[in-house]
């Protein structure tokens, strides 16, 4: 895990110095309310409905067991008791006072955090694949570059005011687990024909109102030239973005409107010009890499028996394998997911109390790191075969262990307007029904991989547009209305959700979701996939279902 170096550590508490001044100046009235606005999304606080919200970055999802012990500490001292993970892998707390949250920064700064371009119109968190440097279908580790990105962009002078926020993801596996497609910025580690790893770099996709697939805009590009290429590219969005309407102000507007070969065409003359002023050398790639070296494993993991008879023998326990853990690249260990999901709590939460004892696990279990998913969920990476049981016992009396990943209760869900001051309906207590409906039914594990996301307004934060079943909130003359669309992926085949026809009211919902996966479950064949059974019978039997009644 890169750990800080003195410049680091110097710019976040210098930078914690700064926002405290910023709040005690606005405290005090000698800062208006607009102008201080723009600084405290430059420090990831946004004030929402009820009370500020506070967004931390875990860059591309790497949290080591002391920075979970702190997370703790600060929901506890700070806040409720309770903190949220968000899909682009960072930390939410939702109540902290706006007063406090200098000297909350400031607790952080001691364990290598900060909450810097997590909001506002700013070079975001760069997001990876939370199996990075462990899964078997790795083509190179992504997370030293996602560090070199991490680097580069922050406090990057000339991109503190884009247009629009902008996020890049980084994705260095044959199976995409990252999204890339859905941000701004997209690349994946690639072999050309010679054989050489280098870039394809993607552009302009995104979600929210408009929601829009990537496109590639360079084929190819070599390592040595990541940073000026990236650099290219913002700078011609920096320059061409519309400023005049935030509606149309992302990077994907700009394609859409430029047209790919006349945007391609700016962004190689821009990169002509700089490429040679900002390469990166084969020695910073190196002297990266020192920090994400593999850990010594157990060579005699593999060895251990008991893991199998344990399967054999607990049908839950070989459940829990089968839903929650997947294959490592060494012989011996497996991944395993830490569901965030449990049905009577809120995607994404966790409270202090099980981030202090899931730290202990992962010292006990998995080298002392966690990882954040983009479901909103937990990764422990490196647990030996014969350490599972024992990691199962425990993970289940803290109610981490619901064997759901990848399932229609593994569902990806905003605040809604529980929390959020921009949403246009509630989510998490839909998410509630739902869950409670699904988990009656006695189909959970046989519908398969089924992926539902809902968000409560057009920001699409909980990336409804690719959910294999997308909801989105919206008024309706002040009452809460859901639009649902079907077939979206965020994965290799990335696609957008279809709409499904009307929005529905908030007492028919849960009862539409049932409806569709009812259908699915009649009208699939053996085992197929959900998306492929829309695909094949296209959206009518479900719209028949769904708005029967209508």
């Amino acid at each position: 895990m890169y750990q800080y170096n003195e410049q680091d550590q110097t710019l976040i508490e210098q930078r914690v110095t700064q926002f405290r001044g910023q709040t005690q100046r606005f405290l005090k009235g000698e800062l208006g309310a607009e102008e201080f606005r723009a600084l405290r999304l430059m420090n990831g606080l946004y004030v929402q409905t009820h009370a500020p919200m506070l967004r931390i970055a875990a860059p591309y999802g790497l949290l080591s067991s002391k920075q979970l012990r702190m997370l703790a500490k600060v929901a506890v001292d700070y806040d409720k008791g309770y903190c949220h993970f968000t899909t682009r892998q960072n930390v939410q707390f939702n109540w902290p006072a706006l007063e406090r949250v200098p000297d909350l920064l400031n607790e952080l700064a001691t364990v290598q955090m900060h909450a810097i371009q997590t909001s506002g119109n700013c070079l975001r968190n760069t997001t990876s694949d939370h199996l990075a440097g462990v899964c078997v279908d790795e083509i190179e580790d992504p997370r030293p570059y996602c560090e070199i990105i991490r680097q580069w962009t922050t406090l990057h002078p000339e991109f503190a005011y884009l247009p629009r926020k902008f996020k890049i993801a980084v994705s260095g596996s044959e199976h995409d687990r990252a999204a890339v497609q859905l941000h701004d910025v997209g690349v994946y580690l690639v072999r050309n024909e010679a054989g050489e790893v280098g870039f394809r770099v993607l552009a302009g996709g995104g979600l929210g109102r408009t929601p829009i697939i990537g496109q590639t805009v360079k084929a190819f590009l070599e390592k040595k030239y990541l940073l000026s290429y990236l650099e290219a590219i913002l700078r011609v969005y920096n320059l061409l973005g519309r400023r005049d309407n935030k509606y149309k102000a992302r990077i994907k507007i700009l394609i859409k409107e430029t047209g790919l070969e006349k945007f391609q065409a700016l962004v190689e003359q821009e990169w002509q010009r700089i490429r040679d002023t900002m390469l990166l050398s084969d020695e910073r790639i190196a002297e990266m890499k020192t920090h994400f070296t593999p850990p010594v494993y157990d060579p005699t993991a593999a060895n251990d028996t008991g893991f199998a008879d344990k399967q054999a023998g607990d049908p839950a326990f070989a459940k829990w394998i089968k839903y929650n853990s997947t294959d490592h690249r060494i012989p011996g260990y497996r991944a395993v997911f830490v569901s965030l999901k449990a049905p009577d709590s809120p995607p994404g939460d966790i409270t202090a109390e099980q981030l202090t004892l899931l730290a202990d696990l992962a010292d006990q279990f998995s080298l002392g790191e966690i990882r954040s998913t983009h479901r909103q969920n937990l990764v422990l990476a490196d647990v030996k075969q014969g350490d599972l049981y024992t990691l199962w016992q425990k993970l289940d009396a803290l109610k981490l262990a619901t064997p759901n990943i990848g399932t229609v209760t593994d569902m990806i869900c905003c605040p809604g307007l529980d929390f959020c001051s921009l949403a246009n309906a509630s989510s998490i207590g839909i998410a509630k029904e739902i869950n409670a409906a699904l988990d009656d039914m006695d189909y959970i594990h046989d519908i398969g991989d089924l992926k539902i996301n809902m968000s409560g307004c057009m920001n699409g934060c909980a990336h409804q547009s690719v959910g294999h079943i997308g909801i989105l909130g919206v008024d309706k003359k002040g009452e809460e209305w859901y639009q649902i669309t079907l077939g979206g992926s965020s994965e290799n085949e990335a696609a957008i959700g279809e709409r499904l026809g009307p929005s529905v009211a908030k007492d028919q919902i849960t009862h539409a979701i049932i409806g569709i996966l009812d259908v699915y479950v009649q009208q699939r064949l053996d085992d197929e996939p959900f998306l492929q059974t829309v695909k094949r019978i296209g959206l009518e039997p479900f719209r028949e279902k769904v708005y029967a009644h209508h």
